[in-house]
């Protein structure tokens, strides 16, 4: 089932500024609160539906994929992306939204909502790829070093929070007694501590461990674009795992040009081919292929392949290959060569006489972007 546009689901326009997309979510967040809600997988499934909305445009970076790319800026064909969001992603993230550290139970008065889920660092890493992998997709698979809790390691009960992750502090004032709440400094808010410990484990009981991972890449990503893995990130203790974050780099291509989902590609062909035509062979992302240049072609013209340019991160449609026919005037001759030509210098065929179908190459580069 395809999933329903973002600012559909708030009810907001693109052009909705932070402050109207963060009212727009809290009021939905309020009516589907499994709080005021229970045991209805409807409401519960719109909570976190519109949670998954606000977490992408209300962020900026992510806000622009998707309104670049849409869903499938967010990595959604391949796994990523801020898609499947539960219910301890959602609490942990926007909890305080509605102002108070403990969650949504304090605001619906609910008892204080219980401890907020930590969530482990993200890791960052940089993943080069050519033109091909980036016009077709590609799997890849990549080695990082992650913070996993250590096999062997137990845990027990903050005994300085009792396993609630906040310390409460009584203050009196003039309006009576205030309860504050601040997290946890002993257990950084998870409401456990390291019990049991192997060798090798720190005082967290996280220990460092390299896995390869596999990821598939969709086609269409652009240089700079951050993919996300859920839960591939650093583990915390008592919380859920940080993300791995994927940086696209393309690396430079010296063949084509990208421009957009289409790839350019300069051809020269000699003034004989030009004025005679000819078949030529030309490279493309996916092997090379013959074409034919057409009798009186003229520099700057350009040719058209359709369907060989870069697959639409939409997965809708794919960009072409434009070929800019270059027509190459030789620099040396002989003395043979001059003679020949200089017999048909005067010659009316010889002489330019651009007509209406010759466009300018302005012209030329609106029609083809």
């Amino acid at each position: 089932m395809a999933k329903r546009d973002y600012y559909e689901i708030l009810g907001v326009d693109k052009s909705a500024s932070a402050d109207e997309i963060k009212k727009a979510y809290r009021k939905l967040a309020i009516k589907y609160h499994p709080d005021k809600n229970p045991n209805d997988a409807s409401a519960e499934e719109k909570f976190k539906e519109a949670a998954e909305a606000y977490e992408v445009l209300s962020n900026p970076e992510k806000k622009q994929r998707y309104d670049q790319f849409g869903h499938q800026g967010l990595g959604g064909a391949g796994g990523f992306g801020g898609g499947g969001m539960n219910m301890e992603d959602i609490f942990s993230q926007f909890g305080d939204i509605f102002g108070g550290g403990g969650g949504f139970g304090s605001f619906f008065g609910g008892g204080g909502g219980g401890r907020r889920t930590k969530k482990g660092t993200n890791l960052r890493v940089k993943l080069k790829l050519n033109l091909q992998e980036v016009a077709n997709g590609v799997e890849k698979k990549i080695k990082v070093k992650r913070n996993v809790i250590a096999d062997g390691v137990t845990f027990k009960t903050c005994t300085t929070c009792q396993g609630t992750g906040q310390v409460k502090k009584v203050v009196n004032t003039m309006l009576g007694q205030m309860v504050s709440a601040s997290t946890c400094t002993v257990c950084g808010g998870s409401g456990q501590i390291v019990d049991k410990r192997p060798p090798g484990a720190d005082a967290r009981g996280l220990t460092a461990k390299e896995e390869v991972i596999p990821i598939n890449i969709p086609g269409g990503v652009a240089d700079g674009m951050q993919l996300s893995m859920s839960g591939k990130g650093n583990e915390t203790p008592g919380g859920i795992p940080g993300d791995l974050l994927i940086v696209i780099e393309e690396i430079e291509e010296t063949q084509f040009q990208r421009e957009g989902n289409n790839v350019i590609y300069d051809l020269y062909v000699s003034f004989v081919d030009a004025a005679l035509g000819a078949s030529v062979e030309v490279p493309t992302i996916d092997g090379k292929v013959k074409i034919k240049v057409e009798p009186g072609t003229q520099s700057g013209k350009m040719l058209r392949l359709k369907g060989k340019g870069i697959k639409d991160i939409n997965g809708y449609s794919r960009g072409d290959q434009l070929i800019m026919v270059n027509v190459w005037t030789p620099t040396q001759l002989s003395k043979e060569e001059k003679e020949a030509l200089e017999a048909m210098r005067g010659s009316e065929n010889f002489k330019p006489d651009p007509g209406r179908a010759d466009k300018t190459f302005f012209d030329k580069m609106k029609e083809f972007f």
